[in-house]
């Protein structure tokens, strides 16, 4: 990974967000040359490492003008820019903006610039509930929010715009990604790091309906990383790649798991279902990637909370 990423130009749209922050940090620890735009509307610059590589543009992706300036310097993008589920169902019109427009801005971009690589991050929300599992990549889509519409609506133009003028692009699907760097304070926030504040503080761990819903949950580490290795394998153009661990866990258990980890006397609540908890069971089928790209998570769900947990402690 090193060998084809040092000193390389990178653009991290969204790169001091929760995901796009570690991808940032595991790009200039393999010694690139990283640009991060983030508009910090979830992100925030403290959770970029200090480094002489790294140059920081508070800006949208809706800024088209921006965008031009910034593609034309760059051969190689991760976008991972987006507004999350909760806001998007808040305002979709502004999910729309964002998810979309700014999405297209990029690879309109990409387009004129002649530039080798974008990888854009997509979500599995975009199955809605699966007739099966694990669910590949060639699974019918049901989209059941606007985030879902959007982030699948992304995915298409990535797709047409490799077929339609061969744009060197790959798509990777998250799988309710946790750990480093996401901050329970933030209200769009995972469900993990909200139990581990929490269990911390000595509260209930609350859990939105009947707690026996699952999802594949990823450390971020290792989404990060499946993220790269799609912008630097070229047998990943024009593919689209679940990334997750092939194991479902249920929310209730995850509230054990992180019980126990903190030594915690905290009690399980149970409380109402929001309006988009609308998904039972999610788990991803992560072959795609294992054969193509030679892909696998390093973190099974315990190994990976026990990390967060240590970087709660030192943070």
């Amino acid at each position: 990974m090193s060998e084809k990423i040092s000193g390389k130009k990178i653009l991290v749209t969204g790169g001091a967000g929760f995901v796009g922050s570690i991808i940032s940090k595991i790009l200039l620890t393999k010694g690139a040359k990283v640009t991060v735009l983030d508009s910090l509307f979830t992100g925030s610059e403290r959770l970029l490492p200090k480094h002489p590589n790294l140059t920081f543009v508070k800006g949208d992706v809706c800024d088209k003008k921006l965008i031009e300036s910034l593609v034309k310097k760059h051969r190689l993008i991760i976008h991972a820019a987006a507004k999350n589920i909760i806001i998007s169902t808040k305002n979709p019109y502004e999910d729309y903006e964002t998810n979309v427009g700014g999405t297209l801005n990029i690879l309109l971009a990409a387009k004129k610039h002649g530039i080798d690589k974008i990888v854009y991050t997509s979500s599995a929300s975009v199955y809605g509930n699966p007739t099966q599992l694990p669910i590949s990549e060639n699974a019918n889509t049901y989209t059941l929010t606007p985030y879902s519409v959007s982030k699948l609506a992304g995915e298409n133009y990535c797709t047409a715009f490799y077929e339609s003028y061969e744009l060197p692009v790959s798509t990777v699907r998250y799988s309710n990604v946790y750990g480093e760097n996401q901050d329970p304070a933030n209200p769009y926030c995972g469900v993990i790091s909200k139990f581990f504040e929490s269990a911390l503080k000595g509260s209930n761990l609350k859990i939105h309906g009947d707690g026996e819903q699952t999802r594949d949950f990823t450390y971020v580490y290792d989404a990060a990383e499946a993220t790269i290795e799609a912008l630097i394998n070229p047998k990943s153009v024009g593919h689209v790649f679940n990334t997750g661990t092939g194991i479902e866990t249920s929310i209730s258990q995850i509230a054990k798991m992180i019980l126990e980890i903190t030594r915690s006397k905290s009690k399980i609540e149970y409380i109402d279902k929001r309006d988009i908890d609308n998904i039972r069971r999610r788990v991803v089928s992560i072959e795609q990637i294992r054969r193509v790209l030679r892909w696998s998570p390093r973190h099974t769900i315990s190994h990976g909370l026990a990390e967060t947990y240590d970087w709660i402690k030192n943070k």
